[in-house]
Formats: C-alpha cells, structure tokens, sequence
C-alpha cells in the first residue's frame, strides 16, 4: 500500500511539473518580445551613442540674444541642477568631475585652474560668450567633438537662455550686460 502513496506523489509532482512547463510555453508565446524592438528606456540629459544613424539635416545655430533679453531666472536656478552633479559653481570650491564654473560667461575656454581638459577641449580655443556657451550647451559633442562632458545638451534656447544668464548673474564677480538685440 506504501508503494502505491508513493506513486500517487511522484506522478503528482510530474503532473505539477509538466503543466508549470505548459503554462511557461504558453506565456512565452503570448507575451515574447520582439527582439527587434528597443528595450530600455531614455534617461533625459545623458548622452547616447547609435552605430547606424541616419544623417541628420544640418541645424543652424540659435541666435540666442533674443531669448537671452527675456531669460527666465527661475527656469535657471531649477536647470542649473542638472550641472551640479558634475559641476561646482561657487567661488574657490575645487573642481567636480567638471571643471568649476565660477565666472563661466567672458572666460577663456579651457583655463579654469586646476582642471585637466580633454585635447578637443584645450584645441576649441575662444572665450565663452553667450553664443558660444548656448552653442556648446546644445550639443556638446557635436559642438567640440571628442570632449569628455557626457550630456546630450539642452534643446530648447529658452532652456539655454535662462541658464547662461543664471549663471552669469550668479556666479561672477563681474556680470557680463546681457545683450538685448
């Protein structure tokens, strides 16, 4: 009689098995994923690489004066956060992962103290001006290719505008005049 409780168990178990399996074959089919389909998801603000894209249509810098006469100070203190993370802005604090960005807007690129810039960076030569910062903050790599800062930029020149002035209010001891034409 022993023999045959054990039976009932062990084809209960291969029963048990036997339909976890079906229902796991059944799923799979109902639900599977298209391989070709993008996983993941887009984190705002962070760079990303493709290895076959399309070439774009070739876009034409923003004269950002206009957008800079209306800049929205607020809109720049809430934007300026998404710098700090690799970015210091106050006077004499050491550099992050990015160089410190105290009187940022007329300075000579590439020549805050202390920071180790990248070759592409040191070559760009210039000074940044509103232009050339709104320029940069765009498209970073596209706007100095082979630079190490690892943001995808900011798309809208209001978005631009109001951070340049921010900063430039905030983090000099000599404000450059904001242009109004």
């Amino acid at each position: 009689m022993q023999g045959l409780e054990l039976n009932k168990i062990a084809a209960a178990v291969l029963l048990a098995g036997l339909i976890a399996m079906a229902v796991s074959i059944v799923t799979e089919g109902l639900y599977h994923e298209d391989e070709s389909e993008k996983r993941g998801y887009t984190v705002e603000g962070v760079a990303t690489t493709t290895t076959a894209a399309a070439p774009a249509a070739e876009e034409k810098p923003v004269d950002i004066k206009p957008y800079l006469a209306k800049a929205d100070l607020n809109l720049g203190a809430q934007l300026i956060g998404r710098c700090t993370a690799c970015h210091t802005f106050d006077k004499g604090k050491p550099n992050g992962v990015g160089p410190n960005q105290y009187g940022l807007v007329g300075r000579k690129v590439a020549s805050a103290p202390g920071f180790t810039y990248s070759d592409a960076m040191q070559k760009k030569g210039g000074t940044w001006g509103f232009q050339e910062l709104s320029d940069y903050l765009s498209n970073p790599q596209k706007a100095v290719p082979g630079n190490r800062m690892a943001f995808a930029g900011l798309k809208k020149p209001e978005e631009r505008a109001a951070l340049i002035a921010y900063i430039n209010k905030n983090y000099s001891d000599h404000p450059l005049p904001i242009p109004t034409k």
